[in-house]
């Protein structure tokens, strides 16, 4: 194991349990391996951390703040710590009722660069570090052990989240276990999950809550579900009893998706019709026809260099939902960018209320929900953010 000296005045993150180190932190860099486990110390010589090494602005992603092997009990033992959350909030208890929920997420539990979502039986793991790459096999041989035969698959999903210059040319596939089996149920409702081709690990488990609460607000109301990749919040609208539900998205594969899981739940139903289109041009041909409207947008801004456009775009897209929405309607509107504050979205929807030159108030402020922590030292892990506003 490579030990890394850091600069004089640069432990002080460390110090604070943020579980970043960068590059420019670093004393020097020997020969390492991307992926390696390193130890770290200060510039007096003093343990700080270990954690996996990667080439990139951040250098170092911290695993633990303890002078310990990160070996197969490592990995067990912080697994079974997440495994026990999601088990106290009630997520593993009910499969009638839920299957889906994250188990892992990244930083949140104090494993950066690692996202497990289960669905049913099958967890979805994707690495997002050469690191967590190379532990691969530890993770999924922990994963069997600690939810004591409640995940019997693991499918690995990682094309798409590891370093391109890595060059590590991994596919995807199978870990443990395999299984054709790709219905999960949340709250109740059935969802195909697509973790074969789909987006991130096939379903979007953070706007869970959000979906739900929706619900809440569909009875009798036109809604229009803007980017609606597999149709979730369309589902919960059909069940909350909403006279008419409308999903678009320029993709055609999430329109298919969509209308298969609206025919999964409510077979025949009328109510519901998909668009394959671009959502701002839909949105800006749409009449007065709706009193509830989802903007789920992907991310705008990845990365800070794109924040001004991001904001922007947040204003043009909120803006014309305000013009559009009958007096009295509902917007659910959100921001899955990291590099979007929660200050930085309030103040492009409060800007797009200006342009509307409608009266708007804030009913709710959402946010992820309770299986995807935000680390108290990482604050960065923060990254979904929501409001629902009444329009006049």
């Amino acid at each position: 194991m490579h030990t890394l000296q850091l600069r004089r005045g640069k432990s002080e993150s460390l110090k604070r349990f943020h579980p970043w180190v960068f590059s420019g932190a670093l004393q020097t860099t020997p020969p390492i391996e991307e992926g390696e486990i390193v130890r770290l110390i200060d510039s007096e010589g003093n343990f700080m951390a270990i954690g996996h090494y990667q080439i990139g602005s951040i250098a170092v992603r911290v695993l633990s703040f303890e002078d310990e092997p990160v070996d197969r009990q490592f990995w067990e033992r912080r697994l079974r710590q997440a495994f026990s959350v999601r088990t106290s909030i009630g997520l593993t208890t009910s499969p009638d009722v839920h299957e889906i929920y994250r188990l892992v997420h990244g930083e949140g539990d104090l494993l950066p660069g690692l996202i497990v979502d289960v669905f049913g039986e099958t967890a979805v793991v994707q690495a997002h570090s050469v690191g967590m790459h190379h532990n691969r096999e530890d993770i999924a041989e922990a994963l069997l052990s600690v939810s004591e035969g409640k995940i019997k698959n693991i499918y690995y999903k990682s094309e798409t989240t590891l370093p391109y210059k890595a060059n590590l040319k991994q596919e995807n596939g199978f870990l443990r276990g395999y299984t054709d089996i790709n219905v999960a149920r949340e709250y109740g409702l059935a969802f195909h999950i697509d973790w074969l081709h789909g987006q991130k690990t096939g379903f979007f488990v953070d706007q869970r809550e959000n979906r739900r609460l929706l619900e809440q607000y569909s009875h009798g109301r036109s809604v229009l579900n803007m980017f609606c990749y597999t149709g979730g919040f369309s589902v919960y609208a059909l069940r909350g009893g909403a006279s008419l539900v409308h999903s678009v998205d320029a993709s055609s594969k999430a329109i298919e998706l969509t209308r298969k899981n609206v025919r999964l739940n409510f077979p025949d139903d009328t109510r519901h019709e998909a668009f394959t289109e671009d959502a701002f041009k839909f949105l800006e041909c749409a009449g007065g026809n709706y009193d509830l409207i989802v903007l789920d947008p992907p991310a705008f801004a990845k990365h800070q260099s794109a924040l001004r456009n991001a904001i922007k775009g947040y204003t043009r897209l909120n803006a014309t939902a305000f013009k559009k929405i009958r007096p009295g309607g509902i917007v659910f509107t959100f921001s899955c960018s990291q590099a979007v504050n929660k200050d930085q979205f309030r103040l492009a929807v409060f800007t797009a209320a200006v342009q509307s030159g409608r009266h708007v108030r804030i009913l709710h402020q959402m946010h992820q929900p309770a299986d995807h922590p935000v680390s108290i030292y990482h604050p960065e892990g923060e990254y979904l953010k929501g409001l629902v506003l009444q329009v006049e």
